[in-house]
């Protein structure tokens, strides 16, 4: 099962969930503290996740920013609305006890890394795709010893097993909450370049979402907005922002 499956049947199995609980009210949200750091309690009771864990971390930020959101919802219960709840929730059910998984299905994102496959024309997009996406697999390559090849056109670019290699090493290395943020770039992006580069602070979450739509806003600038595609992409820039904020807030006391 590889990562981008893993987290559509997490995110339906979240919204199962929750869906049952759209109907009910609460008075008090808060943060109480635990023997290993901090839980969201509702009127007092813990908050869990899809798989009966408690809602809880070590990061104090973290629990009021999605203690905030719970509180939110009093009137009526929103899912979506839930960013910050959801990652948690995915970082404590899905990849803290599924690392192995996690690790294997991101390393098939080497062969369809976005930023490999460039435009043979126009000259101008060609160009640009160089200007703003290689010095990125420059870093990468630098940083973590991963080499990824570009070729022009969609012929599938077939990388080496050196490089999957790295990438697995590099994967195993990062913490639950780096390597939750990461599957969830992934996911967003097409790009395991762009997702390392959000993580390990390369980029922030507004140039990773630029990055990962070079093509159609340069064919959008020459050729005008279609206002479907702009929708969707509004919607991938906020669920960056908000992974961009978790990454934040997890790694801060």
């Amino acid at each position: 099962m590889d990562s981008k499956e893993v987290t559509s049947q997490y995110d339906s199995r979240v919204t199962a969930a929750n869906a049952a609980a759209r109907e009910q009210k609460y008075k008090d949200v808060s943060v109480g503290e635990t023997a290993g750091g901090f839980q969201v309690l509702i009127d007092g009771r813990p908050a869990y996740t899809p798989e009966r864990r408690p809602l809880e971390s070590s990061r104090r930020a973290l629990m009021d920013a999605i203690a905030q959101e719970w509180r939110a919802q009093i009137a009526a219960i929103n899912p979506a609305a839930m960013p910050l709840t959801r990652l948690l929730a995915t970082q404590l059910d899905r990849v803290a006890p599924q690392r192995a998984a996690i690790v294997a299905g991101l390393v098939n994102y080497i062969d369809v890394d976005v930023l490999c496959y460039r435009a043979p024309d126009p000259p101008q997009l060609k160009a640009l795709q160089e200007s703003e996406w290689q010095p990125v697999l420059d870093w990468l390559e630098k940083e973590f010893a991963i080499a990824l090849i570009a070729v022009d056109g969609i012929t599938p670019a077939r990388q080496s097993q050196g490089a999957a290699a790295a990438l697995a090493a590099a994967l195993e290395k990062l913490d639950d909450a780096k390597l939750t943020v990461l599957q969830a770039t992934a996911s967003l992006t097409s790009s395991i370049a762009l997702s390392f580069a959000l993580v390990l602070g390369r980029l922030n979450a507004r140039e990773v979402h630029v990055a990962s739509h070079l093509d159609e806003l340069f064919q959008s600038e020459k050729w005008g907005e279609d206002p479907a595609a702009k929708n969707r992409r509004d919607m991938i820039a906020a669920d960056l922002d908000a992974v961009g904020r978790y990454l934040e807030l997890s790694q801060v006391a």
